[in-house]
């Protein structure tokens, strides 16, 4: 039945593009006419009809071909001056409208909207802002207003984001149920992440989710909404997360989460990688063959310094590393290092040795040599410190170099390194101590691994 209703459409789009080329060849339709039904096929493709999609790109070229063919005594039709405001802010193209705007005559406003929004398609948003500076959008017709408010909003989310979604606003109340408001709540979300605005973050997202998760650019939105969970952690109730993914089908809030618990997990936020861990692996799953490698991986990064090492262990070793993707599986390769590392027996320290055989190690190993016990037993494998290449999934981020602890530093606050030390060093310690610093060290490399500041 959809399958029909899809053909149905489809057909009626085809058809209605052959009756505007008649029409423009026997008796052209006006320009206000052509954009009113682009923008009908806009906020089809806003509420999810993907199909709209090369009806969008013909009616384009379309109203392009009809504006360049346009005289002079066309814009005497206010409408049709609006018309072409519209267009230019609807995707057009933006030396068409350079070119016509110079054959027709406009007010001190109008001209100012079209300056706006030459230099704003022009990529140059500091003209863009002085030209739109003084043309308030509640004062023009909803059609322009609500384009210049979604422009403006836009240029100032970060110089000033509190006008921008005040801005915003005025586009979404001005178009109610369109691309413009899509544009505008999507938007909203990303401004409220780095505004710190959790609570209008969540408004924004459910707004979102409940009119336009369909639309072909809920892409952005999605990646603006993992970013948001995680960069507003502290102030983003997680008890509110499912009531907004919710409203999302199963398969896109799975992977949603799954997106969560990477960042979160790479950040070291282990309490937030945990949580979404558990909401990206169904409830009612199947057998084990079903389950995604990616949720578990990513529950025992966020766990790793926290639940028995041998559990951990034994459940990284369960993954199925064919179904990871590259970085993941550097990610499981850092895990199953570290987990190997804590469980590894601590280097005895030379003062433990006899006299003779301290003093040969004294002589056979210099005094700040690095024992890593995991490189020796797993030398295929990738540095711990080099091993997590991206933070966040799609940036690569060179890992900070450990620092050396400085020269005079109490032991109390900084342990001595699980190294050969020389044989006067620290007579009175004894193993323990030495065990102690070895596992505050590795402790350390998680913290480094997992994106956490130093304690």
């Amino acid at each position: 039945m959809i399958r029909v209703a899809r053909i149905g459409v489809a057909g009626l789009i085809l058809l209605g593009m052959g009756m505007a080329t008649t029409a423009l060849a026997q008796n052209p339709l006006q320009p206000y006419q052509m954009v009113r039904s682009l923008q009908l096929v806009q906020d089809r493709l806003a509420s999810g009809d993907h199909a709209a999609l090369p009806m969008q790109n013909k009616l384009l070229e379309m109203v392009d071909a009809r504006f360049r063919a346009s005289k002079p005594d066309d814009f005497k039709e206010p409408r049709n001056l609006r018309a072409l405001l519209v267009y230019g802010m609807s995707g057009g193209n933006p030396a068409t409208v350079r070119d016509v705007t110079r054959r027709a005559q406009l007010d001190e406003t109008n001209q100012a909207i079209v300056d706006g929004i030459l230099d704003y398609l022009g990529g140059q948003p500091g003209p863009a802002i002085e030209a739109l500076q003084a043309v308030d959008p509640m004062t023009l017709s909803p059609d322009v207003g609500a384009f210049v408010a979604l422009i403006k909003g836009s240029l100032l989310a970060a110089e000033d984001p509190v006008q921008a979604l005040t801005l915003l606003d005025q586009a979404r109340l001005l178009s109610p149920g369109t691309l413009v408001e899509e544009a505008a709540l999507r938007r909203s979300v990303a401004i409220t992440t780095t505004n710190g605005d959790a609570a209008r973050f969540a408004q924004a997202s459910t707004q979102y989710v409940e009119r336009y998760l369909l639309s072909p650019y809920a892409s952005q939105f999605a990646d603006s909404f993992v970013a948001g969970v995680v960069t507003l952690h502290m102030a983003l109730s997680q008890d509110k997360l499912p009531d907004i993914t919710s409203m999302m089908d199963k398969e896109r809030e799975r992977v949603i989460y799954l997106r969560i618990a990477r960042r979160a997990a790479i950040d070291g936020l282990n309490d937030l990688s945990a949580f979404a861990s558990a909401r990206a692996i169904p409830q009612d799953k199947g057998a084990t063959k079903t389950d995604d490698p990616r949720a578990e991986l990513y529950a025992s990064l966020s766990s790793i310094t926290s639940a028995t090492v041998d559990d951990i262990r034994a459940k990284l070793k369960t993954i199925d590393r064919s179904r990871l993707s590259p970085s993941d599986r550097s990610l499981l390769d850092a895990a199953q290092q570290i987990t190997q590392e804590v469980v590894a027996p601590p280097i005895p320290a030379v003062f433990d040795q006899p006299p003779s055989i301290a003093r040969a190690s004294a002589k056979s190993e210099p005094a700040t040599k690095r024992v890593d016990s995991a490189a020796d037993n797993d030398s295929d494998l990738p540095p711990v410190e080099d091993a997590v290449s991206e933070r966040p999934a799609t940036e690569a981020v060179a890992e900070p170099a450990e620092k050396p602890a400085p020269a005079q530093q109490d032991a109390a606050v900084q342990p001595p390194p699980a190294t050969l030390l020389p044989a006067s060093a620290n007579a009175g310690s004894d193993t323990t101590d030495a065990a102690i610093a070895d596992t505050k060290r590795k402790l350390g490399k998680i913290d480094l691994l997992l994106g956490a500041s130093p304690q």
